[in-house]
This record gives structure tokens, sequence and C-alpha cells, in this order.
């Protein structure tokens, strides 16, 4: 059993703790970076929950994306670097560069760390963000896709995400020659989870469950566990002919929210009394942009526009197979019911 050890950046995060949950499961040693110290214990205890108590295998590392210190000492010694860490406002912020700077910019830190470290390789967390906005395609986005930054009106996340992609490559091809580099495009991350962190699309989840949508937007995205994710982050660090590859990580074609209501009712049962099925007018969503600047540019741009994204590729290449989208979705409701987060009762 190996017992080389990886980096994992934003180790208190969703995805960064199933990566780090993976890892350990495979038999690799762990050092996870923290903005804050204190946020150890939680990671060790959600880590208890699932079953693993990491003990000396996983150590903790004090790192900030937008600071050079801590980072060169984080990657010492490791054979593999998971770069998993990025900023996602809750709201559109009013500067960009909020979440630029720390997208392209501590990516470009990570790298530059690990390729003085002599790591092997680097697995960077992207997101179909970097894959299909700014431009349309007619047929299902895959890895030959790239974002377009520069298109009018592009939200800060997807421009984020798109050029730290970029700036990631661009290093690997000039000072970082040698470092491979390989990158997982995840769709909307779902999936059970390990601590009491919510993302954004878990975020979704909980509010549907809650009731507080009484109606959905005529809007589509994909669907991926959280738990294919960490795998496909293990598969694209592992095998050889990963180096220099995306991968888009989706479960399927892309749903509605209309229908991602669905699958909350028919999997969850009455737990899922309080979600609705309906569907916001578009006029509706419109005149609410007129207010909001995160209704303005997340969901105007793509309000009634069909898309969809392949992960044939990852499927292809790595044997990765990830779960049903709606066992996904099921199972995000579930641990957000277990873990109190929402209440069962009906409405």
């Amino acid at each position: 059993m190996t017992r080389d050890l990886v980096l994992v950046t934003g180790g208190s995060g969703f995805l960064a703790g199933h990566c780090i949950l993976s890892l350990l499961e495979a038999g690799y040693d762990v050092r996870a970076t923290l903005r804050d110290p204190a946020r150890e214990a939680p990671l060790r205890e959600a880590l208890r929950s699932a079953g693993m108590d990491a003990g000396d295998r996983l150590q903790v590392a004090v790192a900030d994306l937008m600071r050079d210190e801590g980072w060169v000492e984080a990657a010492s010694g490791c054979a593999y670097v998971q770069h998993v860490a990025s900023p996602l406002a809750a709201a559109a912020p009013k500067d960009e560069d909020e979440l630029i700077r720390p997208a392209r910019d501590g990516t470009q830190r990570v790298l530059r760390a690990a390729h003085r470290a002599g790591v092997r390789r680097v697995v960077l967390t992207s997101s179909f963000a970097a894959i299909g906005y700014g431009r349309a395609v007619k047929r299902p986005y895959d890895e030959r896709d790239w974002t377009n930054a520069a298109a009018p009106g592009l939200a800060a996340y997807p421009k984020s995400k798109a050029l730290a992609e970029r700036a990631a490559w661009d290093f690997v091809d000039g000072e970082g020659q040698g470092l491979e580099l390989s990158v997982v495009n995840p769709v909307g991350i779902f999936g059970p989870l390990l601590g009491r962190d919510l993302s954004a699309s878990i975020l979704l989840v909980k509010t549907m469950l809650d009731g507080r949508l009484w109606a959905v937007p005529r809007l589509m995205f994909g669907v991926v566990d959280v738990r294919d994710v960490a795998d496909l982050h293990l598969r694209a660090m592992t095998d050889a002919a990963a180096a220099g590859e995306r991968f888009l990580a989706t479960a399927g074609d892309f749903m509605t929210m209309q229908a991602i209501a669905q699958a909350l009712k028919d999997g969850l049962g009455e737990n899922a009394a309080r979600v609705s099925t309906r569907v916001l007018p578009d006029w509706l969503v419109r005149f609410a942009a007129r207010f909001s600047a995160t209704a303005r540019q997340a969901a105007t741009p793509e309000l009634g526009r069909s898309k969809n994204a392949t992960s044939a590729k990852a499927q292809a290449m790595l044997g990765w197979q990830p779960r049903p989208a709606a066992e996904a979705l099921v199972a995000t409701g579930e641990s957000l019911i277990r873990l109190g987060f929402v209440s069962p009762r009906k409405p």
C-alpha cells in the first residue's frame, strides 16, 4: 500500500473533504491546507463521521490563496497536489476581481510551490464554468470548449474559473515545465455532506426543501455526485494517460430545475413535501434581475437556454463511472435532513 503524501488545498470545503477521504481510503497520506487552523478539528470530525479516523496520516498546513506565505512548506515532500480550493461568493461581487484574483493568482501560487517542491502532478479542480459560458455550441459541450472570458455580461464566477484554468496551462507550458497537470471540470456538485459547510449547490437543495422557492426558473445545469468527482480526481492523479488532459465531470444529461425538484420529491417523499415544481415565468425572473445583481448575472443570461455536456472522455480514458444524477440529489437531501439543516416536517 502506497504512503505517498498528497497536498489537498482548501481542506475544509465540501469537495476537498471527499477528496481527502478518497485519498486516505486509497492508502495515501494527506496534507490539507486551511486558512484557519481552527478548522482542523471539524475536518477530522467530518472524516470520523464517514468512518475514517485519520490520525497522523492527515497533516494540516496553514495557507491562504491570496498570500505567498506557507505554500512552499505545504507542498514540500508531496508527490501530488489536488488543488481544490477556489473562491465562490454567495452573491455577485461588486468587483469581479474579488473572485478572479484569488482564483487565478492562487492557482499560480500553488503551481509555483508544487514545481519548486518537485511534485509529480497537480490535479486542478476547474469547473464546467470554464467550458460552457459566453459562447454557444450546437452539440454537448466537451473538453475542447472554453468559456469566452471576454463575452459581454459574463458573470464573475465563470470568468474567474476560465482565467484561472488558462493561467494553470500557461504556467506548465512556461516556467513550470516538467510539472504534470490534469484538470477536472465538474458541473454542479451534489451528494452527501461530510461536515457543516454548505456549497452553493447544496444551498440550492436546502432552499428547495425549505419551501423557499415557490417556483423555479427555466434554467438547466448538470449534476454530479461529490464522491464521483473525488474519485475522478484520484484517477486523474494516478493514470499516466491523464497528464496534460482536461476531464469534464457530469452524471448525464443536464436537468431543468423543475426536473431537479421532481427528482427530490420522487426520492425523498414526504420529506420533500415543500419542494415546488411550478415554473417561474421568464418575465418575472427578468423583472427580479432589475433589483438583484445575482439574478442579473447568474440567471438571466441562461434563462430558457438548453445546454448539455458529456463526460465520455473521462469514462473512456479513465474508466470513470458516475452515479445517476437523481441519486446524487437525493443523497444531498438525506444528509441535509440528517444533519439538521432541514426539518422533515410537512408544510
